[in-house]
């Protein structure tokens, strides 16, 4: 197995040219470790993070003469709230951080990973919401940091 050093580039300005660019599908919470084994028509590869880099959409990972090798991201089951007003935004993320969940904010949207639970909150919080897959941006990840309940 190969380890690289990853990633070479991005398909967004990555030169693929004429070689065949195969996508290897990574679930997003993978996406947060820093080395990662993916199956891939070169064989196995070993992908090394270094420092706080996470592997994106699209990331380029294994390229030679005849293929480039890119991560596809897989969609998550998430929920996306769009709260109407400025307070039913603050008791969602409220209710949300109480239950200690990792939330992502896009745009005026706040995107949590779905749990049958999930809905019953943003109901009670008079938040409209819709259940999609979505790539997200960053996976989701706790913050396991020290705190209490004072």
């Amino acid at each position: 197995m190969m380890v690289l050093v990853a990633p070479l580039g991005n398909l967004s300005d990555f030169l693929v040219g004429e070689r065949h660019l195969e996508r290897v599908g990574v679930r997003s919470d993978d996406c947060a470790k820093r080395l990662l084994r993916l199956a891939t028509s070169a064989g196995d590869v070993g992908v090394r993070l270094a420092g706080d880099r996470r592997l994106r959409d699209g990331d380029v990972v294994y390229a030679d003469g005849e293929r480039v090798v890119a991560v596809e991201v897989e969609p998550d089951d998430v929920l996306v709230g769009r709260p109407p007003t400025i307070a039913a935004a603050l008791a969602l993320a409220h209710a949300l951080g109480n239950r200690h969940l990792p939330v992502q904010i896009d745009g005026d949207e706040i995107v949590v990973r779905y749990d049958t639970l999930l809905p019953g909150v943003f109901a009670e919080c008079e938040v409209p919401f819709a259940r999609e897959r979505r790539v997200v941006r960053e996976p989701f990840r706790h913050a396991h940091a020290p705190h209490g309940h004072d």
